[in-house]
């Protein structure tokens, strides 16, 4: 069994193990693969990253909370703590990786730029190589049905998915006659969802998701 040593870029060491379809049933390699995937682990929940796995062309399994291509799964995701207070993660507010994408976008579709941010957090905790177990990607986490309509395609590019994202919450507003409640519901749960009850669905999720969006919204404005 040979062993290959990968530098992880937030300085975690993880040593990636061959033949991992071959020996599968080896105690010892499980138990190898088992400690490496925790060690990981450990160090990815200290920064709330994800934990994303790749075979490579020779068998080796590699993981990593920083992938550098599209050819690395998702394999642990870690979203952001939805019950958590806006004003202890509000470092995000001061981040300008992707505001110059936000801005174009929220011009082109009428769209507030506080308000776009406020989803992205809420969505993706600005992990552009978010997936979501229901297979929402990027940014925004558009969901792949809707990438043909919205002009998507590589959700994981940052510009196409603000894009993306930008326009589908604009359709959300004219459906839902501007009311922003409504609008963010559907763009978690469907449209048709919110049509059907004609209102915010009871679902934890969904209503969790609107209250959370509109928290960062007005801290937002408020600091503007």
């Amino acid at each position: 069994m040979s062993r290959k040593k990968l530098k992880i870029i937030d300085s975690a060491t993880l040593y990636c193990v061959s033949g991992v379809r071959r020996n599968c049933n080896n105690r010892l390699l499980k138990l190898a693969l088992f400690c490496s995937i925790l060690f990981l682990f450990s160090s990815a929940m200290v920064s709330h990253a994800d934990i994303y796995k790749y075979i490579d062309s020779k068998g080796v399994l590699h993981f990593t909370n920083m992938p550098t291509s599209s050819g690395y799964e998702i394999y642990i995701k870690e979203k952001p703590d939805i019950n958590e207070s806006p004003e202890k993660t509000s470092d995000f507010i001061v981040s300008s990786e992707y505001d110059e994408f936000i801005k174009q976008a929220c011009e082109t579709h009428g769209i507030d730029v506080s308000l776009v941010k406020a989803m992205i957090k809420v969505e993706s905790d600005f992990n552009n190589w978010a997936i979501s177990k229901k297979g929402a990607k990027g940014l925004m986490q558009i969901m792949p049905d809707n990438y043909k309509k919205l002009k998507i395609e590589n959700p994981f590019n940052p510009w196409e998915n603000i894009m993306g994202g930008t326009k589908y919450m604009k359709m959300m507003m004219e459906r839902f006659n501007g009311k922003l409640p409504l609008a963010l519901a559907a763009y978690n749960a469907g449209p048709t969802v919110v049509d059907r009850f004609n209102s915010i669905p009871p679902y934890s999720e969904t209503e969790n998701y609107v209250k959370k969006v509109m928290e960062y919204y007005n801290l937002l404005n408020n600091i503007r």
